[in-house]
């Protein structure tokens, strides 16, 4: 759902004049800042890529935290439920809620690691600022030149992502689950073994035949590339990532949270740094 606020319910900026923005994951806190500047104090749940966001469990200060927003940005598609249950506990009519997947009309079962679509912050920031200026419409100009600086500041991942295409679209590589997903499609290669990646995501046990498909895979440098999600590396993961590192198949580790100190462009300006190094590397 995408929940805005209706005119002339539209929460007041607090005494201290902050907009309170809770986000469950950083990176849509980062845009948040990004968009609201001064105007906003924006607190994020998730903000650890030590931390795998699937055994995150919920405490009484998040609660509160989520209790007492103004606004709250989710990512939706079942990724991060525990907000859905939130909020259905502490339920306020002013409260505006941003469903980041509803924005992109995504739906159960959809691909959740919305943050690498390159459709995706563009279109969070423009309901930010618009939302951000329904609540605060005295700096509604601010919001708006913000918003062009951080659309203006994108460009530089818009054209990396470009000039990966042009050299590598259609370069087969393979994962060992699909966070990577929409980025990689963005960049036009060819994603291998995703049957595979999709028993990792969902917590069941791959076949036979479709591990010994992706190792088949390494072993004959059928794929470039090995993407992995670091903060969810279990015991058959780690196998595959050897595995691809002794077949001298390069590998990139990829994330679900923004590292400490980075913004959301920085970011994916290094993942993208990493994914045009490997794709670079000569054949073994």
């Amino acid at each position: 759902m995408l929940l805005v606020a209706v005119a002339g319910l539209a929460p007041s900026p607090a005494a201290d004049g902050w907009i309170t923005v809770v986000a469950a994951e950083n990176f849509y806190g980062d845009v948040a800042a990004q968009i609201g500047g001064d105007h906003v104090s924006a607190i994020s749940i998730l903000n650890s890529p030590d931390q795998d966001p699937h055994l995150f469990e919920t405490s009484p200060s998040v609660v509160r935290e989520i209790a007492a927003a103004q606004m709250v940005i989710y990512n939706g598609v079942d990724y991060d439920a525990w907000m859905e249950k939130i909020l259905t506990v502490t339920p306020n009519a002013e409260r505006i809620v941003i469903n980041v997947a509803d924005l992109l009309h995504k739906k159960a079962g959809d691909n959740p690691h919305l943050w690498y679509d390159p459709a995706t912050m563009p279109a969070l920031a423009k309901t930010l600022a618009g939302s951000l200026s329904t609540v605060d419409a005295a700096h509604a100009d601010d919001f708006s030149n913000r918003l062009k600086n951080f659309l203006s500041s994108l460009q530089p991942v818009n054209d990396k992502i470009a000039e990966i295409r042009g050299k590598y679209a259609g370069v087969p590589v393979t994962a060992t689950e699909p966070v990577f997903g929409y980025m990689a499609a963005a960049l036009h290669l060819t994603m291998r073994n995703q049957r595979f990646q999709l028993s990792v995501m969902n917590d069941t046990e791959p076949s036979a035949t479709d591990l010994a498909a992706f190792e088949s895979d390494l072993k004959t440098h059928k794929v470039k590339v090995l993407f992995y999600n670091t903060q969810a590396s279990d015991n058959l993961v780690q196998r595959l990532v050897q595995f691809a590192r002794t077949a001298k198949v390069p590998v990139v580790g990829v994330t679900e949270t923004c590292p400490p100190h980075l913004s959301y462009q920085d970011w994916m300006r290094r993942e993208l740094d990493q994914t045009e190094r490997a794709l670079a590397e000569p054949a073994s």
